[in-house]
C-alpha cells in the first residue's frame, strides 16, 4: 500500500489529491489537505480518477483500421502504417494539405504544451486548429492588443475583493476558468463574508447566482453593450479614476467619443435591464474600494466575444481596477510565462495568413475550427487531406459538427491521439493512446499563469506504464515527419527542443542535469523563472510551493507598442460600427445557450459512471412562459431547429433561465456506429453543436458564436 500526492489536471482548478493504491490499483482518492492552494477540497470530476483508471473502454494498445475495421497493433506497426501514409500525404499535396486539431485535454497535458508546438513546426503546416476557438480566443486577443501578449491577461483577486462582477461566468460549476481558483464555493462565501457584494449577468440563474447577492438576467450576446453603457456612464457621470495607471494608459479621449452613442437609455431595450440598473451596478462598482470585472465563457462564445472582452478590462481600467489588491490582476507563474522574460518581442499581431475558403484569420497560430470542415471539403491547392487530432472530439464540440463528421470521412489519412474510440478517433487510420494521467508526470504549465495566487506544484508518475509516454510518441511522429523513419532515435530531438528552451532561459544543457523528457524542460523553465527554484525544490515539496499573493505588475508586464495599455487598438475597435448596429437589432428571437455541469468536462467524461449517474441531464431548459406559448410540456420531446441542424430532446420546464432563452448542455450527442464508449452511449443525450452555425462568428476572432443562437423549437 502507498500513499501519492497529485494534481488533478481534469480542470483548471489544479486541486490536489492523496490517492491510496495498492500497486496500480486504485483503493481511495480524496482532496490533499496539506495542499498549498486547494486545502483539501475535491470536486466529483477528481474523484472520477479510480473510475478513468479501471474505465474498460478506455485503449490498451495502439490501433490501425484495416478495410474498415479497428485491429490491435503493437507501437512499431502503428508507426510502420505513419510513415506508410503520412508524409505521402505531405509530398502529394503540400504541406499545408496536412492539418492539425488540438482538443481541451491538450492544455491539461505536459507532453503536449511542451512537445506540441515541436510537431506543428515539423510539419510546417498553416492549418492548425484548436478548441480555443470554440472557447477563449476572443479572451487572447484582447489581451494581446490591450497589454501585448495574449497570455497577459487580468485574473480576479478573488481572495481580496470586495466586489465580484460576473459576466457570463459559473465559477461554482466551473470550478473557474481563466481564473484558476480551487474552492470556488469557499473564495465566494469569503468575499460575503467580509462583506464584499457579488454580482452576476447570466441569461440563467445559475449556481454561481445562487451564492451571490444579486443576478441581471441579461439577453444573449448582449454583453459588450452592457459594458459599452457601462464605460460610457464612468465618463459621462466622471466617475474615471485612473489612480495609479494614470501614467500607463493611452487612447482614453478617443475611447470616451468611441462609446459616447452606448448610452444606458440606448442599450437597455436591447440588454434587457432597465438603464437605471445599469447606472446603479456602474456607480457600485466605481465606489467599492476594490473591485473586479470577470468575463467567461458566455462572454467569448457570442458574436461579439472580442469586443466584450476588451470591455471587461477597460472598466477595470477606468475605475483604477486593474492590477491593483482586490482588482484584476497578473499572475506570476513560476515557469514558461512569457511575460516575465526579458528582451521579449513587443506587441501583438493576428491575420498573418487566412483560412482558404472564408479568408478568415490566423489568430495565435491557428486557424477558426469553424473553418476545418470546409477546408477538408473544398478541392483546390492546400486542400486538407490528412489529419492529426490530439486529444480532442471535435465531431462533438465544433459548430455544424454533423458537416465535419461527414468531412472527415473524405480524408486520405487520419491519425487521432487518445485514450478512447469516440465519435471522433473512429474515424482515424491509426489511434495512439497515450498512458493516464497517474501514468505520467503533471505541471500546470498554463494554469498557473492564470492562478488567483502564485502557487507551484510537480507531479511524479504514481504508476509504472508499459505505453509510450506522449511526448515520445510526438517526437516519434516528428521522426516520420523529418524522413528519419519510424523508429527514429528520440535522444537527440529531445536534447534539441531542450536545448531551445535552454537558450531563451540564458542556461545550458548542463543546467538540468541528466533528466530527459517533460521534467528536463520544466526544469529549465523553473530555473529561467522569477522564483529561484528548480524542479528539485519541487519534488521535495510535494504539496506544492506557495509564492503568495497577486502583486502589482505594470509596467513590466506590458509588451505594446508603446509600453503602455493601449485602450484603443485599431484591431479591435474596427468592430465598435457593428456594435452599434446592434442598437436597432430584433430583440424577440428566441435563443440557445450553453449550460455548465460540475460532473461533465466538455465530451470525454462521459464515459465514467459516477459522473453520469442520476437523472438525464441533457435536457432544453425552458422558461414557462415560452413553454405556455410554444405548447412544450415538461419531460415531452422537443424538437429544436437552427439555419443548420435540428434535435430531438425533453424539455425540462424552468424559471432558471430567463424569457426567450433556451439552455442546452454541450459535449453530449453519444452512441455512434463505431465508438467503444458504453457508459457514454447508455447517455447519450444530443449534441448541441448540431445547432451551432459554423456561418455564425465573433468577426475578429473567427471564435464560433455558442451562446446567442437563433433558434425555433416546436413540440416533437
Amino acid at each position: 500500500m502507498s500513499t501519492e500526492i497529485v494534481t488533478c489536471p481534469f480542470c483548471e482548478a489544479t486541486c490536489g489529491l492523496e490517492v491510496r493504491l495498492d500497486g496500480p490499483k486504485i483503493i481511495s482518492v480524496r482532496g490533499d489537505d496539506e495542499d498549498v492552494f486547494s486545502r483539501g477540497y475535491i470536486c466529483p470530476k477528481g474523484a472520477s480518477f479510480k473510475a478513468l483508471h479501471e474505465d474498460p473502454d478506455r485503449l490498451r494498445t495502439p490501433l490501425i483500421k484495416r478495410n474498415g475495421v479497428f485491429e490491435t497493433a503493437t507501437w512499431d506497426e502503428a508507426f510502420a502504417e505513419i510513415d506508410r501514409r503520412l508524409p505521402a500525404v505531405r509530398d502529394a499535396y503540400g504541406k499545408n494539405a496536412v492539418a492539425v486539431y488540438v482538443g481541451n485535454p491538450g492544455a491539461h497535458n505536459l507532453a503536449t504544451l511542451l512537445y506540441g508546438r515541436v510537431l506543428y513546426e515539423s510539419l510546417g503546416t498553416r492549418s492548425i486548429f484548436t478548441a480555443s476557438t470554440v472557447d477563449q480566443l476572443p479572451k487572447h486577443f484582447s489581451s494581446g492588443y490591450l497589454f501585448g501578449d495574449p497570455l497577459t491577461i487580468p485574473i480576479p483577486d478573488l481572495d481580496r475583493t470586495d466586489y465580484l462582477l460576473l459576466l457570463g461566468a459559473n465559477p461554482m460549476v466551473s470550478n473557474g476558468s481563466l481564473m484558476t481558483a480551487p474552492d470556488v464555493k469557499g473564495r465566494l462565501k469569503a468575499i460575503r463574508a467580509r462583506g464584499g457584494r457579488i454580482v452576476v449577468v447570466d441569461p440563467r440563474r445559475t449556481a454561481t447566482v445562487d451564492a451571490a447577492d444579486e443576478h441581471l438576467a441579461i439577453r444573449p450576446g448582449t454583453d459588450a453593450l452592457l459594458l459599452a453603457a457601462m464605460a460610457q456612464t464612468l465618463f459621462a457621470d466622471d466617475l474615471v479614476v485612473l489612480g495609479h495607471l494614470e501614467d500607463h494608459v493611452q487612447g482614453l479621449d478617443e475611447l470616451r467619443d468611441l462609446l459616447a452613442p452606448f448610452t444606458p437609455d440606448a442599450v437597455a431595450p436591447i440588454v434587457g435591464i432597465d438603464a437605471a440598473e445599469i447606472r446603479r451596478i456602474t456607480h457600485d462598482v466605481a465606489a467599492a474600494k476594490s473591485a473586479a470585472v470577470y468575463g467567461r465563457i458566455g462572454t467569448t462564445t457570442q458574436a461579439f466575444g472580442t469586443v466584450t472582452s476588451w470591455l471587461v478590462d477597460v472598466v477595470n481600467v477606468l475605475t483604477g481596477n486593474l492590477d491593483r489588491e482586490g482588482g484584476a490582476m497578473f499572475p506570476l507563474g513560476a515557469a514558461g510565462q512569457a511575460n516575465t522574460e526579458k528582451g521579449r518581442r513587443r506587441g501583438f499581431t493576428h491575420g498573418r495568413w487566412h483560412s482558404r475558403v472564408r479568408d478568415l484569420p490566423e489568430v495565435m497560430g491557428e486557424l477558426p475550427v469553424a473553418a476545418m470542415a470546409e477546408e477538408i471539403t473544398t478541392p483546390g491547392e492546400g486542400q486538407i487531406r490528412a489529419l492529426i487530432t490530439v486529444g480532442g472530439n471535435p465531431c462533438l464540440s465544433t459548430p455544424n459538427s454533423a458537416k465535419l463528421d461527414e468531412a472527415l470521412d473524405q480524408l486520405d489519412f487520419m491519425i487521432s491521439m487518445d485514450v478512447y474510440l469516440n465519435e471522433t478517433s473512429r474515424h482515424a487510420d491509426v489511434i495512439l493512446l497515450g498512458p493516464l494521467p497517474l501514468e505520467r508526470s503533471h505541471f500546470d504549465l498554463v494554469f498557473y499563469q492564470l492562478s488567483v495566487r502564485n502557487v507551484a506544484n510537480w507531479t511524479p508518475p504514481a504508476v509504472e506504464c508499459d505505453l509510450l509516454q506522449e511526448w515520445e510518441t510526438i517526437l516519434r511522429l516528428v521522426g516520420v515527419i523529418l524522413g528519419q523513419g519510424p523508429n527514429a532515435d528520440l535522444a537527440p530531438l529531445d536534447e534539441f527542443v531542450a536545448a531551445d528552451v535552454a537558450k531563451r532561459g540564458g542556461l545550458t544543457l548542463a543546467d538540468a542535469g541528466d533528466r530527459v523528457g517533460p521534467a528536463r524542460l520544466i526544469d529549465l523553465m523553473l530555473q529561467a523563472g522569477p522564483y529561484d527554484i528548480t524542479l528539485a525544490d519541487l519534488e521535495a515539496a510535494p504539496h506544492g510551493i506557495d509564492f503568495g499573493p497577486l502583486k502589482p505588475r505594470i509596467p513590466d508586464v506590458l509588451a505594446t507598442p508603446s509600453g503602455k495599455i493601449e485602450l484603443t487598438p485599431a484591431a479591435i475597435t474596427s468592430d465598435i460600427p457593428r456594435l452599434l448596429a446592434e442598437l436597432s437589432r430584433d430583440a424577440d428571437q428566441l435563443l440557445l445557450v450553453g449550460r455548465r455541469q460540475l460532473r461533465s468536462n466538455n465530451s470525454w467524461m462521459h464515459n465514467l459512471a459516477p459522473l453520469v449517474s442520476g437523472s438525464n441531464r441533457c435536457t432544453a431548459h425552458v422558461h414557462p412562459d415560452d413553454a405556455k406559448r410554444l405548447g412544450l410540456s415538461d419531460g415531452a420531446d422537443a424538437l429544436v431547429t437552427s439555419r443548420v441542424g435540428a434535435v430531438t430532446l425533453p424539455v425540462e420546464i424552468t424559471d432558471t433561465v430567463r424569457p426567450g432563452v433556451v439552455s442546452i448542455p454541450h459535449g453530449w450527442g453519444h452512441g455512434q456506429t463505431g465508438t467503444r464508449n458504453d457508459v457514454a452511449a447508455a447517455h447519450a443525450g444530443v449534441n448541441s453543436n448540431i445547432l451551432t452555425d459554423e456561418l455564425f462568428l465573433d468577426v475578429l476572432s473567427g471564435t464560433a458564436v455558442l451562446n446567442g443562437i437563433p433558434i425555433e423549437m416546436a413540440p416533437a
